[in-house]
C-alpha cells in the first residue's frame, strides 16, 4: 500500500533551461521552428516512399522506418522541453514520468539499430553489388526493422520497470527539460548502484554491439571505395560516408556522454546541452543527410512540386 500511495502522490517538477525570460522565449521560438522542420521533413520523406513504387527497395525502406523512428524520438522530448519554456516549470506524475522514459529509450535504441542496419544495408551494396538483391530483399527488410523494434521494447521496458521501483520524495525537482533515467538517479532516496549496473553492462551491450557494426561496415565500405579507379566516384562516395558517420558519432558520442560518464564529473548544464544535440539537432540533420541528398529521392520530390506539375 504505501508502494502504492509513492506511485499515485509522487510529482516532479521539470526545471528545464533556468534561464532568464527573454532567453526562454527565444529558445522557444529556436526549437520549435526546428522542431517543425524535423517533422515536415520526416513526414515528407515517408510519404515519398508510401506512394512512389519505384522507392519501394529495402534502402529507401529502411529511411522511411528510420524517419518514422526519428520523429517520434524527437516528439518523446521537444514538446516536453517547449512546454517547459512557456511556463518555465512543468509539472509531471511518476507514472508519467516513467511513460516518458519508456519510449525515449524506444525510439532511442530503435534509432541507433536502424542505424547498424542502414550501414550494413549500404556495405552490401558497395561491397558485394551482384549478391545485393539476394541479401536485402524486402522480406529481410522487414525481419531486420522487427528485431530492432522487439530488442529496443525490451530494453526499454526493462529500464522503466527498475527505475519505477525507485523510492523519491512527495515532490522532486528534476535539473532537466525531461523524464530520464541519470537525472532520476540523481534526485533518488534510493540505492541506485543496481540501476548503474545494469546501465554499464546491459546499456552498454545494446548501444556498442550496434554502434560497433556500423563502425565495421563503413570501415569496409571506406576500404573499397578506395579501390574504385575514378577520384570523382571516390570523392562522391567518400563524401557521403563522411555525412553519415558524423551524425553516427555525433548521436552516438551525445549517448554515451549521457550514460556512461562518472557522475561525480557530471554538470546538470553539459547533460541538457547533450541531450540536445540528439534529441533535437540530429534528427533535424538526418532528413537532409540520409536522404534529400540522394539523387532518385531529389528526381521524386522535384515530380512533386506544384512548379514541375503545372508544366506537366
Amino acid at each position: 500500500m504505501d508502494s502504492l500511495n509513492k506511485t499515485i502522490t509522487t510529482i516532479f517538477f521539470i526545471m528545464g533551461f533556468e534561464t532568464k525570460r527573454n532567453m526562454e522565449m527565444f529558445l522557444f521560438s529556436l526549437f520549435m521552428s526546428m522542431y517543425m522542420l524535423t517533422l515536415g521533413a520526416h513526414f515528407l520523406i515517408i510519404t515519398l516512399v508510401l506512394l512512389e513504387r519505384h522507392l519501394h527497395k529495402p534502402m529507401y525502406l529502411l529511411l522511411a522506418n528510420f524517419s518514422l523512428v526519428d520523429f517520434s524520438f524527437s516528439s518523446t522530448t521537444v514538446p516536453s522541453m517547449l512546454s517547459t519554456m512557456l511556463h518555465q516549470e512543468a509539472i509531471i506524475s511518476l507514472p508519467s514520468c516513467i511513460t516518458q522514459i519508456f519510449f525515449f529509450h524506444t525510439f532511442g535504441n530503435s534509432e541507433n539499430l536502424l542505424l547498424s542496419a542502414m550501414a550494413y544495408d549500404r556495405y552490401v551494396a558497395i561491397c558485394h553489388p551482384l549478391r545485393y538483391s539476394a541479401i536485402m530483399n524486402r522480406h529481410t527488410c522487414v525481419t531486420i526493422c522487427s528485431v530492432c523494434c522487439v530488442c529496443a521494447f525490451l530494453h526499454a521496458f526493462l529500464h522503466a520497470i527498475v527505475t519505477s521501483r525507485l523510492d523519491f520524495h512527495h515532490q522532486e525537482h528534476i535539473p532537466h527539460f525531461f523524464c530520464d533515467i541519470p537525472p532520476l538517479l540523481e534526485i533518488s532516496s534510493s540505492d541506485t548502484t543496481f540501476n548503474q549496473l545494469l546501465i554499464f553492462t546491459e546499456g552498454s551491450l545494446v548501444a556498442l554491439v550496434p554502434s560497433s557494426l556500423t563502425v565495421l561496415s563503413y570501415v569496409r565500405i571506406i576500404i573499397s571505395i578506395l579501390r574504385i579507379r575514378s577520384s570523382t566516384g571516390r570523392q562522391k562516395a567518400f563524401s557521403t560516408c563522411a555525412s553519415h558517420l558524423t551524425v553516427f558519432f555525433l548521436f552516438s558520442a551525445s549517448a554515451v556522454s549521457m550514460y556512461f560518464r562518472s557522475s561525480s564529473v557530471s554538470s546538470p548544464h553539459k547533460g541538457k546541452f547533450v541531450t540536445l544535440l540528439y534529441t533535437a539537432v540530429t534528427p533535424m540533420c538526418n532528413p537532409y543527410i540520409y536522404c534529400l541528398r540522394n539523387n532518385e529521392v531529389k528526381i521524386t520530390l522535384k515530380k512533386w512540386l506544384p512548379s514541375n506539375k503545372s508544366k506537366l
